[in-house]
């Protein structure tokens, strides 16, 4: 028995989430598809050298998380008029991390196999298609809250003694968990949409308005926590990109590694929250990073047009590179 609504995996089933045991899912990356039939890559491996199409796309904890933020593209209870505990363990409890491992990898190779009529036609490479076969690189995103599922740390550890890289995105809200994780993803990525109380309760839409501080003190951990950083703001034209200043102060203060500024998307079930013109251009995006840029002392040191996305670092003339 699935211990969720049905028609919410119907719903999750036609926006081509694949799921991997009982609360774990795969999508593809439409990067991904570039990759393998155009040969046209995202921000990752243009800043850090991460394979495209040997990307990975997953979440551990695909019905929890305890925002809901307007710009998310997961479909939220008020969607669709469906409830469902988005706090708490699902019915039949989480699933060991092997098994998300096994499931996620076996999700993949599904989604891959339509692939293979493309070989034959010649618009996909063999060679390429095998290697995307074989993911070497997991993004602990997608959708949800992933520091919500209690062995995320096993999880992560798994991942990497299979070869993989793990760059793990959370909002930030669960600084215990980051504190405690015994086993550390290649790079942590904290994304922030916000840039005070005020616009969080808006924006973001929390479970308890305590949340806020929560944020502030898992980046206070960013030093400590020995792993590349970034801190990910999610850029909304007309909803947060007119404060730079503000977001300017909490870059000063808590001096991540990296931040991006990646322009939100009108995809998925935003679509009901936000508008086209929410989307920033890039040359919105450039101009909001160089902003940030005067404001902080840190430096734009890689763009990506296709993705909307533009990398900042004080310390770093250009981005690690990880494979």
């Amino acid at each position: 028995m699935l211990p969720y609504p049905p028609r919410l995996y119907q719903i999750l089933r036609k926006q081509q989430y694949h799921l991997a045991g009982l609360h774990s899912a795969v999508k593809k990356c439409s990067w991904l598809h570039k990759s393998l039939v155009s040969g046209r890559v995202c921000y990752k491996e243009t800043f850090f050298g991460i394979k495209s199409h040997r990307c990975l796309q997953m979440s551990p904890s695909l019905f929890n998380c305890n925002l809901r933020c307007l710009h998310c593209w997961r479909v939220m209870p008020e969607d669709i008029g469906l409830t469902w505990d988005e706090l708490s363990k699902p019915q039949g409890g989480w699933d060991e991390p092997e098994t998300i491992y096994e499931e996620s990898i076996k999700a993949q190779r599904k989604i891959l196999s339509g692939y293979k009529s493309l070989v034959l036609k010649g618009r996909v490479s063999a060679e390429k298609l095998e290697e995307a076969f074989n993911p070497n690189q997991v993004a602990i995103s997608l959708a949800g809250e992933p520091t919500l599922y209690p062995y995320l740390s096993e999880l992560i550890d798994i991942y990497k003694k299979r070869g993989f890289t793990v760059f793990l995105v959370t909002n930030g809200t669960l600084p215990k968990v980051l504190g405690n994780l015994s086993h550390l993803p290649t790079q942590l990525y904290i994304s922030l949409t916000s840039y005070d109380y005020e616009s969080f309760v808006k924006l973001n839409r929390p479970m308890s308005t305590a949340l806020w501080k929560s944020i502030f003190n898992s980046l206070s951990l960013l030093k400590s926590i020995n792993c590349p950083n970034v801190l990910r703001i999610t850029s909304i034209k007309g909803m947060n990109m007119e404060r730079p200043e503000a977001f300017a102060k909490i870059i000063t203060k808590y001096e991540p590694l990296y931040v991006e500024t990646k322009a939100y998307m009108n995809i998925g079930y935003s679509t009901y929250r936000l508008k086209k013109e929410n989307m920033p251009t890039y040359d919105d995006i450039k101009s909001f990073s160089s902003t940030l840029a005067s404001l902080t002392g840190y430096k734009v040191i890689g763009e990506s047009k296709d993705s909307r996305v533009a990398l900042l670092s004080k310390k770093l003339p250009s981005p690690q590179r990880f494979n």
